[in-house]
């Protein structure tokens, strides 16, 4: 995916726009940690990791705030299994 993933912070999301789609993972605050709630690509442009691009990059955003995070998200949960070396984000 060559397309760049922005914080929209007020909007607490993560978004990225593929061949004209909004593709997002949604998070909330609870106090200090972050809750990923759900990845959002639809099926325009499914089938191209870009759920994998937006979960890793938001998790390395994470990581980089010295931030903690919740993966509510079923696919996030899923990709944090198989990506262990993330595992030390959650709360």
């Amino acid at each position: 995916m060559n397309e760049p993933i922005e914080l929209d912070a007020d909007a607490q999301r993560f978004v990225a726009v593929v061949d004209g789609h909004e593709c997002e993972l949604r998070f909330t605050w609870h106090g200090e940690v972050a809750s990923f709630d759900s990845v959002q690509v639809p099926k325009a442009v499914g089938g191209r990791g870009i759920a994998g691009h937006l979960t890793r990059h938001a998790l390395d955003w994470a990581r980089s705030q010295g931030h903690q995070m919740r993966p509510v998200c079923p696919y996030v949960q899923r990709w944090i299994q198989r990506h262990p070396d993330y595992a030390d984000l959650v709360a």
